[in-house]
């Protein structure tokens, strides 16, 4: 086998390799993409078989920004789930619930640290109550 030869057989791989990847590419796109209708999913498929270069380079062309877009929607959707995930699995500290900030204000009021007027104040800020309110009950 001479050199030529070898450097032919390494470009049809190549080539072969390429359209299997894009092909695996655009039908995952194609069927992740909830606006296509099935009937539109069965003919780009076809199209794809039938054609395969000329239905790959049709459809990058056609949709290729719509499908970079998804691609990009997908990436950030991952990347905030993970990030979530990360939070929860180190044990991130959640926002306190109402009923722990009354906890730490009674808490305050009975060392001394606020007087009775701020703990109310304190307290009905916290419940989302004004003054108005609180005088009417």
């Amino acid at each position: 086998m001479s050199f030529g030869e070898i450097l032919l057989a390494t470009v049809w791989f190549m080539l072969l390799f390429a359209w299997i990847w894009l092909m695996v590419v655009i039908l995952t796109d194609l069927f992740r993409d909830p606006s296509t209708s099935g009937w539109a999913k069965a003919a780009w498929t076809v199209f794809l078989i039938v054609l395969p270069w000329i239905g790959a380079l049709t459809y990058i062309i056609a949709r290729g920004r719509s499908m970079n877009e998804r691609t990009a929607a997908r990436a950030r959707q991952q990347e905030a789930q993970m990030r979530q995930y990360v939070r929860e699995a180190a044990g991130a500290p959640s926002a306190p619930s109402s009923a722990d900030e009354l906890a730490k204000l009674a808490d305050l009021r009975q060392r001394g640290v606020l007087t009775e007027s701020e703990y109310e104040r304190a307290k009905s800020a916290q419940l989302g109550l004004s003054g108005n309110m609180r005088q009417r009950a």
